[in-house]
């Protein structure tokens, strides 16, 4: 028993890793994860195109599909991690009655403003690995919120990702609900098997408004306030969101609410505890998920304690102190966004022109 099994088991909290290399699915890391008590795992175009870049294992698929294109070959590459992981969490998926067990790839980064594009592409992943443990992941932007009800309507697992802002993340619990009574009208038997999970980023939040307090001289006291803040004000409307008739009434007939999910949990600033993400976010209903060292981190010295409900008049006044020093929030999560959305769209587009370069 670790604390990760505890985590789950006596806080209702699901420990998923934010990380996959090739080589964890032939050397035993990836089993030993889930033994430890991983229950699901998340990826993202900036993990996939460092393990391609820098990973073993790779190489003698990309000299056997040399004949492919750039986009052809990465997509090959990375369902084929994918489908490995997948594989390898598909009994936990069974044991846990298909709440856990997942594992998330993304879209096309580069369709984030392209709902349609968003849609094909997260379909066409879907057909090709087949799985039930399968989550695609939808970049939560504006122009994708329709993107997420449209495939979460089609009975498919989604992973909305990127989100920072409590406008932001009301708007994707009103997508996903959107969804599922889409769901519940023309494809009712898919109810009880189609998950979801919203996924809150966190530490980068504090790293933007830190360095605005600095920037307007305002008060250290609220450094390093902001996201556990954002995160905790989150929740509070999750749960209330899932307890109206209009939930209650899905829920009666097998629709499963989406779990918040709490997303960038490693520590950017040294000088705050390496946990900050972690410990004070556990609660039931929701998902961390953690880099690896993050992870060893917990499995070393987490602390065992329902932290998402506790300071809830702390986090309002956060939110009120920062707006009174002129630090705009709504500003702050829409170039958080923005930069997530080009973080991961160059990523793709560096793995691209590297391949490109291997096929010549």
């Amino acid at each position: 028993m670790t604390k990760l099994h505890a985590l789950y088991g006596e806080f209702g909290q699901s420990p998923w890793i934010d990380n996959l290399k090739r080589s964890w699915l032939s050397d035993g890391t990836l089993s030993s994860l889930i033994d430890q008590g991983v229950r699901g795992l998340t990826s993202n175009p900036s993990i996939m195109a460092k393990a391609i870049s820098h990973g073993e294992g790779y190489q003698e698929q990309i000299e056997k599909l040399s004949s492919h294109s750039a986009e052809s070959l990465y997509w090959e590459l990375v369902l084929t991690d994918i489908e490995g992981a997948a594989d390898q969490l598909l009994d936990l998926y069974y044991a846990s009655e298909g709440k856990d067990g997942f594992v998330s790839v993304e879209v096309d980064p580069r369709f984030a403003s392209d709902p349609s594009a968003t849609v094909d592409s997260a379909l066409e992943i879907y057909e090709r690995i087949a799985m039930p443990n399968l989550m695609i992941k939808i970049p939560a932007t504006k122009e994708c919120l329709p993107a997420i009800t449209e495939v979460i309507g089609s009975g498919v697992s989604v992973n909305a990702t990127l989100i920072f802002g409590l406008d932001r993340y009301q708007e994707v619990c009103q997508a996903h609900l959107s969804g599922i009574q889409k769901l519940a009208e023309k494809h009712p038997s898919k109810l009880k098997s189609t998950h979801s999970v919203a996924s809150f980023f966190v530490s980068r939040t504090d790293t933007l408004v830190d360095s605005l307090i600095d920037s307007m001289s305002g008060p250290s006291s609220l450094k390093g306030k902001a996201a556990v803040a954002s995160a905790k004000l989150a929740y509070d409307f999750y749960s209330s969101f899932t307890a109206t008739k209009e939930w209650m009434d899905l829920k009666r007939i097998g629709g499963v609410p989406q779990r918040p999910l709490w997303a960038s949990t490693s520590t950017k600033n040294p000088q705050y505890p390496d946990l900050l993400y972690v410990d004070c976010l556990i609660g039931p209903d929701t998902v961390n998920t953690m880099p690896t060292a993050t992870l060893e981190a917990f499995l070393d010295h987490g602390d065992l304690r329902v932290g998402i409900t506790d300071g809830l008049d702390e986090a309002l006044s956060t939110y009120h102190e920062l707006g009174k020093i002129g630090i705009d929030l709504p500003a702050v999560f829409s170039q958080l966004e923005a930069e997530g959305v080009k973080a991961f769209s160059d990523s793709h587009e560096q793995i691209l022109a590297n391949l490109a370069q291997q096929i010549a």
